[in-house]
């Protein structure tokens, strides 16, 4: 049984009878304990009484005036975020249900990192401690931007975005595209070392560093990885047993369903299925493309039954690829949500 990703945040939650994590003080203290909450030396008395009351008490009442009362904007405005994801927090008997509900309505109004941070959480729960290197580096690409690099050779690798910037920065690069143009510099030029089942054990010892780079062509086992993650998501929160497996085209003149795992594959998909013209250029930027089957045919609406669900990820015009697993949670013809 592995221990990794120790300072997401996962440790300080408890687990509830149904298996789903609830949050706990401790938790909520530790997000006032970054460095935009935590006080500074020149931190006003108000806003270090606050700080103090909020570490005592961490789901205490704050109301506008004591907001007003700071007298750094930084500090009024990064209070006023963190209360906000707070309360998003407790308005739901566990975290999956303030997740979920995060993406409704009229959209997220909580900073990137806090949902990425929830995404890993979750998904350290979802792979539990019997998980493999490729599905944990795998299961990265959900809650870490990637950036990807097309080598010489035709092998499409994925790299942290952050960790390669600091390296490119490092070596002197003058910009992240300099190092990674397509058919450029090797991504083993900013010095990644490439995740593959014979060096999987390597992960364990550097799993918060993110600075593995994985294969994503056809075949390569880091698909099959996010394969199997994927359906754990699936599994978790809405309780269905699906298959995911990596496809080479879809085989059907007009198919019924489709998610896409971020902005750009959505894109694409709608427009395929709508029989519009999409360039070569959009087409060149889809990464992969999966298919899914229900395991359980009661499960999908009734019209969707025993057809596959396609799914695609792609790449945006920075090859950058960032998956929003949420689309998953949304956008599946479930029969109880028709």
């Amino acid at each position: 049984m592995r221990d990794y990703w120790r300072h997401c945040g996962y440790d300080l939650l408890d687990q509830t009878a149904g298996g789903q994590l609830a949050v706990t003080d401790r938790f909520l203290r530790s997000l006032l304990e970054v460095p935009q909450l935590a006080p500074q030396p020149d931190s006003c008395d108000s806003e270090i009484a606050l700080h103090q009351r909020l570490l005592a008490d961490p789901r205490t009442q704050v109301d506008s005036h004591e907001l007003a009362a700071l007298a750094d904007d930084d500090a009024r405005g990064n209070y006023a975020i963190w209360l906000r994801f707070r309360d998003r927090l407790l308005a739901h008997p566990t975290l999956e249900a303030s997740y979920m509900a995060l993406f409704r309505g009229e959209g997220v109004d909580v900073p990137p990192l806090f949902v990425y941070q929830l995404t890993q959480i979750v998904l350290r729960h979802v792979l539990g401690g019997a998980a493999t290197a490729m599905q944990a580096r795998a299961a990265e690409m959900l809650f870490r931007p990637q950036r990807i690099a097309v080598q010489m050779d035709g092998q499409v690798m994925a790299a942290d975005e952050e960790t390669v910037e600091r390296h490119a920065l490092a070596a002197g690069f003058g910009s992240i595209g300099e190092l990674l143009r397509e058919g450029g510099a090797p991504l083993r030029t900013a010095e990644l070392d490439v995740l593959h089942e014979e060096n999987q054990d390597d992960y364990w010892e550097r799993d918060e560093r993110h600075d593995l780079v994985v294969g994503l062509n056809h075949g390569q086992p880091a698909l099959s990885a996010l394969c199997s993650v994927l359906e754990g998501w699936i599994r978790h929160f809405l309780g269905t047993q699906v298959r995911i497996e990596p496809a080479r085209a879809i085989d059907e003149e007009k198919w019924v369903w489709h998610v896409g795992l971020d902005a750009q594959a959505s894109s694409v998909l709608n427009d395929l299925y709508q029989g519009k013209d999409v360039g070569e250029e959009r087409l060149a930027a889809m990464l992969c493309l999966f298919r899914l089957d229900f395991e359980e045919p009661a499960a999908v609406r009734s019209e969707i039954a025993g057809r596959p669900v396609y799914l695609a990820m792609a790449t945006d015009g920075a090859r950058r690829l960032k998956l929003k697993p949420q689309n998953l949670l949304l956008n599946l013809p479930l029969a109880r949500l028709s």
